[in-house]
């Protein structure tokens, strides 16, 4: 009787040990699931979210947008500042030559450039985010505009030497530079407001994003007609692209930090050469034809100026910096995706 007394109660620990080594399991993989979800929560406990990148931030956000004329000769490169921008606008300017128009709002670089001139397009674009437009020099029809008194500005012709530097490893034009130290001085000097409730941008949420659907794009070629090839290579573990040129890796100066973007929009304008310099009128208001590259894929759609800003029509950007390259028409008939 003993006997089977001590094998019943053996019996009876095992089936309660392995009970609660059940129980325990469930209760730690109950515990991942919770904890991730924790995890996800806390990421999105953010106090604010960024008007032109939709991340979140727990940084103030109301400091106002700050547009760079960035030079992009051959002999200006590799370039500073441009991995801090928000957005970057690429145009022609003359001949077969794009400039940048970066635009800062969520972080500001130490120092960017070259510095180089405005053009009355790229003047417009800035507009749209009411943000300092910093250049140096003008064509005649950016000039009137500039100094119309409708736009706060900073330019290299009324500041040489006070506010722009002139570095000693280019040569001019190529060689204007401007720290954000002074910026933030020549905005105290022409009395420029400093905030602003700025405008957010239409983003996909993390669900949306994850359901884009269209054609492979994990290496894109942009031909500039008669001038350089545009790339972007796609990182799926990053979900960002890399910008170059002529396959050159687009790179900052100071920290050689690769240029890389969660958006791609390649837009179609009408383009028209307007003078013996070559100078251009672009028209940016009546929208067309657009490529929206994000997370791999390209989807072809149509672009809009919605106040001032050149955006999807119909559609969002993925939250993250955004390149928008604006091309003559008929030129995302000849971009090769793979």
């Amino acid at each position: 009787m003993k006997k089977w007394y001590i094998i019943l109660m053996a019996m009876i620990t095992v089936l309660t040990l392995s009970a609660c080594k059940d129980a325990r399991d469930k209760v730690l993989e109950e515990g991942k699931v919770d904890k991730a979800e924790a995890t996800d929560s806390k990421k999105e406990e953010f106090s604010s979210v960024y008007p032109l990148t939709g991340l979140g931030t727990n940084e103030e956000v109301d400091h106002r947008a700050i547009s760079v004329m960035v030079n992009n000769h051959p002999k200006a490169r590799p370039q500073s500042g441009l991995h801090k921008a928000d957005i970057v606008y690429e145009v022609l300017a003359e001949g077969e030559l794009t400039r940048f128009l970066a635009i800062f709002q969520s972080e500001m670089p130490e120092v960017v450039g070259p510095v180089r001139s405005a053009r009355d397009y790229y003047i417009e674009l800035s507009r749209g985010y009411h943000a300092l437009f910093v250049a140096h020099g003008f064509s005649p029809e950016a000039r009137e505009i500039l100094y119309g008194g409708t736009i706060d500005h900073l330019n290299g012709m009324d500041y040489d030497g006070i506010l722009f530097n002139r570095a000693d490893f280019r040569k001019a034009p190529h060689n204007s530079y401007i720290t954000y130290e002074n910026i933030q001085k020549g905005m105290e000097k022409i009395g420029a407001d400093e905030s602003d409730d700025l405008d957010m941008l239409a983003f996909l949420t993390s669900k949306s994003a994850k359901a884009i659907e269209g054609a492979p794009a994990n290496e894109i070629q942009i031909s500039y007609p008669g001038g350089e090839t545009v790339g972007f290579t796609y990182s799926a573990k990053k979900k960002t692209y890399a910008r170059s040129s002529n396959n050159e890796p687009t790179i900052d100066r100071e920290t050689e930090t690769p240029i890389t973007v969660s958006n791609v929009f390649i837009v179609e304008a009408a383009h028209r050469v307007i003078d013996d310099a070559g100078r251009r009128e672009i028209n940016l208001t009546s929208g067309g034809d657009a490529i929206l590259i994000q997370n791999g894929v390209a989807q072809n759609i149509s672009w809009k100026n919605e106040n001032g800003r050149i955006v999807p029509d119909g559609g969002a950007f993925v939250p993250g910096k955004t390149w928008i390259n604006i091309v003559p028409s008929g030129t995302t008939d000849s971009v090769k995706m793979q």
